[in-house]
């Protein structure tokens, strides 16, 4: 059966990227060594890449980004790309070389070190021959096991068993993280879920582009039954039994922008009590069943979900739910069984993002085990890739960043002594994790064998779930990671109040040794100043220093922070992504806020060196110039139609366009750099310029 591979992101990070390998969360990069002169490119800043004939005040990121992005299409296995895919398929071909050497020689490694699971997991992964062989005969005992489920208490029994098992958890999510009140703590979690599509809305709003993917989905149940022997008749009921199932769940669930309040989700409940609102769910017993037990209490992120879930076990015949739970079955193994499988999978996927081709299959197997055992993958990443000067390189740029953020902490004109207090104390006790884990995973006990690709995946799995649960008791462990290595991304995780910088992005366009300091602070400087006020955006601001969910501000300096918030929220409203889709300032206000601050904290701590007090010249460009150009660069890019849309519900980032343009309108450098005037499409007057920290 497909397992999902173990994840170790955290719940509740704030990314850089909205992909484990782009751009709209927290990320950072590195290189390995410092780079041969053919690493570099031609230009930091290469004017080529620019369409100088667009005013830099009437569309900056064109001005900046056209010509690059004219000359580079999209390519068919991406649904956009930009500086952050093409870094990030760098990497993919460092991974590779890396698996191509260690699958060659893993079978002669001792069994269960390093290079032999590492090896052997990507070898089975390659074994297509194999994989078509067994067709879906690895998910048949699955199958099989849900026919013979005869009443309600079956079908709860078989949902503890897909969770335990570590595929996709039907219902509702479970597991055990941090309480955000008690941060030492571990408890367990229990959040909404149940659904297939990406967010509520493809069930609830009717419009031509929801409804071309509500018949895209029921086509593809169809077609994944049908492939297991269901007749097209039974395979087409099942696919409105199942859609109707999901449409009752998503009419229960909490939006996005409901659940940015993180008071809004948390709900300290007694299983007691817990279970009295959910009749047919007796949690003492599931606890047990789901290897909890001894828990007097849980945290439910939305207590009427589970009240609706609860009903709707009730009312909906024994039979359906044997439909609902073979399709989690279905669903979750689809990518990894045989190819008409894989085919289905990718068609349906293709039409919610765009995509014109799949990966080829050693890419996604590198994903894959970048997944599943990445601290073990991330070793040999780092031992080629990954040098201790890029590390104090990192560890140096980011104590200038904090001292700057402090300095324009304390010259606030809008906040109290007192709250700047808490707020100075909160960025002083901040953590900062740069390039790899001082401690590595070793994911003891997982067995990895060659010719069985299904069962790695399984085993792997399992062990993400008893991993998890195990938990419960112990210290929380702050010293693990949410990103492997080699991701090009990065985070904030308000728990824990750290900033974490993976090694994969320390690389250019983010940071390159060579470069002038205005390129590598407009590059890896934003990023770094971005997870930093992502501590102080609308969420991380309502967490304390040591990372409990605290209030910790006067009510007049929480109201003057939001009347600034929203109008970073008002900004990004009225940006209109894709056909008439206006972008959600609320959704995405978290991200907007740390760019915005990433932005003015690294232009100040670049105005400390030596090159930013300058007015040298570097191809043409000013220090000022190169620093706002690098800034927009690193978001250069362009997204398919389809993936656009899907963005504007589902991803809390903007797209690179508006996190480029919205920030630099409110920055008066950029005026000044630029020559920006009235009459100019982006000019702001100076006092509509939103300054927050």
């Amino acid at each position: 059966m497909k397992l999902k591979p173990f994840n170790l992101v955290l719940a509740g990070a704030l990314c850089l990227s909205a992909s484990t390998y782009a751009v709209n969360g927290p990320h950072k990069a590195k290189h390995a060594h410092h780079p041969a002169k053919s690493d570099h490119p031609a230009k930091f800043i290469d004017p080529a890449n620019m369409d100088t004939s667009i005013k830099p005040g009437d569309d900056f990121f064109d001005y900046a980004n056209g010509n690059w992005i004219k000359q580079n299409a999209i390519p068919a296995k991406e649904v956009r790309w930009g500086s952050f895919n093409i870094l990030h398929q760098e990497n993919t071909n460092k991974l590779l070389g890396l698996l191509k050497e260690v699958s060659e020689t893993s079978a002669t490694q001792p069994k269960g070190s390093l290079r032999q699971r590492v090896g052997d997991l990507y070898a089975s992964g390659m074994d297509s021959l194999t994989i078509e062989k067994l067709g879906y005969t690895p998910i048949q005992p699955d199958l099989q096991r849900i026919d013979g489920i005869t009443d309600l208490n079956g079908v709860i029994a078989e949902m503890v068993y897909e969770r335990t098992h570590g595929i996709a958890s039907p219902l509702f999510r479970f597991g055990v993280g941090q309480d955000d009140k008690h941060p030492s703590v571990y408890i367990v979690n229990l959040n909404q879920g149940g659904t297939s599509l990406p967010d509520r809305d493809y069930y609830l709003k009717s419009t031509p582009r929801n409804k071309t993917i509500q018949d895209a989905y029921k086509n593809y149940i169809i077609t994944l039954f049908t492939l297991t022997g269901t007749s097209q008749d039974d395979a087409a009921k099942n696919a409105a039994t199942i859609y109707d199932v999901e449409t009752v769940l998503a009419k229960a669930q909490l939006s996005r922008v409901a659940m940015r309040d993180p008071n809004v989700t948390y709900n300290k409940l007694s299983v007691a009590d817990f279970s009295k609102s959910t009749p047919h769910l007796n949690w003492a017993q599931l606890m047990v069943q789901l290897k909890t037990p001894g828990q007097d209490t849980v945290l439910v992120g939305q207590p009427k979900f589970f009240v609706a879930a609860d009903s709707l076990l009730a009312a909906t015949p024994v039979a359906d739910w044997k439909v609902y739970l073979k399709w989690n079955i279905l669903k979750s193994s689809a990518g990894e069984l045989s190819s008409p499988f894989v085919k289905a999978n990718f068609t349906f996927s293709s039409v919610l993002s765009g995509q014109k081709v799949q990966a080829p299959r050693n890419e996604r197997m590198s994903s894959m085990v970048d997944g599943s055992l990445g601290e073990l993958l991330g070793q040999l990443y780092v031992e080629k890739y990954f040098t201790p000067a890029a590390k104090q390189y990192m560890v140096n740029l980011i104590n200038n960043l904090k001292t700057t953020l402090g300095d324009r902490i304390k010259r606030l004109d809008w906040m109290s002594d007192a709250t700047k207090a808490h707020a100075l104390q909160k960025l002083a006790a901040i953590t900062v994790k740069v390039g790899y884990p001082d401690k590595w995973e070793t994911y003891d006990g997982v067995t990895i064998n060659r010719g069985d690709y299904e069962g790695n995946l399984q085993r792997i799995s399992v062990w993400g779930y008893n991993f998890n649960v195990s938990r419960l008791g112990k210290p929380v462990d702050k010293t693990r990671w949410g990103m492997t290595p080699p991701t090009v991304n990065a985070y904030y995780n308000p728990s824990n109040n750290e900033i974490v910088f993976p090694a994969g992005i320390l690389q250019f366009p983010f940071f390159d040794f060579d470069a002038d300091d205005a390129v590598n602070y407009g590059g890896i400087g934003v990023v770094i100043g971005h997870e930093m006020t992502h501590g102080f955006d609308d969420q991380g601001r309502q967490f304390d220093a040591d990372g409990t969910l605290r209030d910790w501000w006067t009510k007049d300096d929480a109201d003057k922070f939001k009347v600034r918030a929203d109008k970073v929220v008002a900004q990004f409203n009225g940006f209109v992504s894709v056909d008439t889709l206006h972008l959600n300032g609320r959704l995405t206000e978290g991200e907007n806020l740390a760019d915005l601050g990433g932005l003015n904290i690294a232009y100040e701590a670049y105005k400390k060196t030596k090159e930013g007090k300058s007015n040298t010249k570097i191809d043409g460009f000013t220090g000022d110039q190169r620093y706002f150009l690098s800034f927009a660069q690193i978001w250069r890019g362009a997204q398919r139609p389809e993936y656009a849309a899907q963005s504007v519900l589902t991803d809390p980032h903007s797209p690179g366009k508006f996190r480029t343009n919205g920030p630099v309108t409110n920055m008066d450098a950029w005026y000044a750099a630029f020559d920006i005037q009235p009459g100019d499409k982006m000019y702001k007057a100076p006092a509509d310029r939103i300054k927050v920290w």
